[in-house]
């Protein structure tokens, strides 16, 4: 197993279905190369980014397919609502 150079980077990408009535889950966690991947792959698909240590901090404790735990509920709502909003800016 081989340390990444820039372990100190870390990433965690969230998926939320608005048409189910479930809470948004992680579908990818990582450090160092792992995440540099998982920002590369937001960025070329238009994906926002969202950057909170606090955030990160618990969300990459979670496992793959976790849901978010329902005390983060408001503060991933805040974050899908401003995604939301800078790509439908007209729905304001």
């Amino acid at each position: 197993m081989k340390k990444a150079e820039n372990s100190s980077e870390s990433a965690v990408a969230l998926k939320y279905d608005a048409n189910k009535s479930s809470a948004p889950t992680l579908v990818a966690k990582g450090h160092g190369d792992i995440a540099k991947q998982i920002l590369q792959l937001a960025q070329e698909n238009d994906v926002l980014v969202h950057q909170s240590p606090e955030l990160l901090e618990v969300l990459i404790r979670l496992e793959l397919g976790d849901e978010i735990p329902e005390e983060l509920y408001r503060a991933i709502a805040e974050v899908i609502a401003f995604a939301y909003n800078l790509k439908n800016p007209k729905s304001q």
